[in-house]
């Protein structure tokens, strides 16, 4: 039976070009969502049509997108245990993956830098102790694991090292029920591509601050928190980390970090500018902050919570179908879709 590796390396000894995402028609993000009572995988111009709607067999979180070839692989949203590898140029569903016993998926992956190995984030269910899968890409066999340097990981970044944003939350694998509030200790966690820890920090005096999505910036990331101690608090929930310093918490206007709700649920960064953008689904607010972490404003829309630049700025979804152009000046609607947008966007 012809495979798909065998398709591939059919081409290039033939001399054709391979696949790239020109033939998935050029799609600039990715966004999981709900249309009734059916998931889906899109893909999403930056103008904010969706190319292609790809089902998938449960809601999804977030996706690793391949940077040159049309590959997505979507990830179930915790405690989920699916991995899907999708050919976004006929939507087949080339691979199917699943950790081993007793472990779930965090809802977050990304390609190594040479593409040829998958890096998902995984948690021991039973501890929530954190490990990052190992996936070899040519058949997304699982080649090996690293442990994460924390508990609860959830979103990582791989650019030649991985960096690793290990929540701290110890969950019930079932319910998903809270269960070390008290004494959580979240951290950042920078590996090499060997799986040695590099560097690693955590947030002294705001540990019940969980550390839970990444966005590469030029000298690290900037990551965005979950607060998760008394809410009369108004916590940033920005954060700067360059692997080897100490982190910079980057706080808002009382007023503005109030609106928050202790949530932020996306983090975008502009490539262009630096500019930093965060979301809070449960406030209804995207905040936007310069590349130092200055606040520079703060603008509300209803259910607001996917985020990713787009190389001229951003673009936002929100629960209720729409998206949004993130601009200097405020929010402006691209498009309006009866699918619902879960968490996340992806950029290609």
């Amino acid at each position: 039976m012809a495979t798909r590796r065998g398709f591939l390396a059919g081409l290039l000894a033939a001399g054709l070009p391979l696949p790239t995402w020109a033939d998935a028609g050029s799609p600039t993000h990715l966004a999981a969502g709900k249309l009734g009572e059916a998931y889906a995988l899109h893909g999403l111009t930056a103008a904010g049509d969706s190319l292609f709607s790809i089902p998938l067999p449960a809601r999804g979180h977030a996706a690793a997108a391949h940077p040159t070839r049309p590959v997505a692989v979507a990830f179930a949203r915790r405690p989920g245990t699916y991995g899907l590898v999708i050919d976004c140029v006929d939507g087949r569903v080339t691979h199917q993956f699943a950790p081993p016993d007793g472990r779930q998926f965090n809802g977050h992956g990304a390609f190594s830098a040479n593409t040829e190995t998958l890096y998902t984030s995984e948690v021991v269910a039973d501890t929530s102790e954190g490990r990052i899968g190992l996936w070899r890409t040519s058949d997304y066999s699982r080649i090996g694991e690293w442990v994460s340097g924390g508990i609860g990981p959830h979103d990582i970044k791989a650019d030649g090292s991985l960096i690793i944003a290990n929540g701290g939350i110890m969950t019930d694998p079932t319910d998903r029920t809270k269960l070390n509030i008290e004494t959580m200790r979240p951290n950042l966690t920078q590996l090499s591509p060997d799986g040695t820890v590099l560097a690693q920090v955590d947030l002294l005096g705001l540990s019940q601050n969980s550390i839970r999505h990444l966005a590469l910036t030029e000298t690290g990331v900037a990551f965005a928190m979950q607060w998760e101690g008394d809410p009369g608090d108004p916590v940033p929930l920005l954060g700067l980390w360059t692997p080897g310093q100490a982190p910079v918490l980057c706080p808002a206007p009382d007023a503005d970090a109030y609106a928050m709700v202790g949530y932020a649920g996306s983090i975008a960064v502009d490539t262009a500018t630096g500019d930093i953008a965060i979301t809070s689904p449960k406030g209804g607010i995207v905040m936007r902050f310069a590349a130092s972490g200055a606040h520079l404003a703060t603008w509300r829309r209803a259910d607001i919570c996917g985020m990713a630049a787009t190389g001229a700025g951003f673009i936002a979804s929100d629960g209720a179908g729409a998206l949004w152009a993130v601009e200097e000046n405020g929010l402006r609607p691209l498009a309006r879709h009866a699918t619902l947008w879960d968490n996340h966007i992806v950029r290609i």
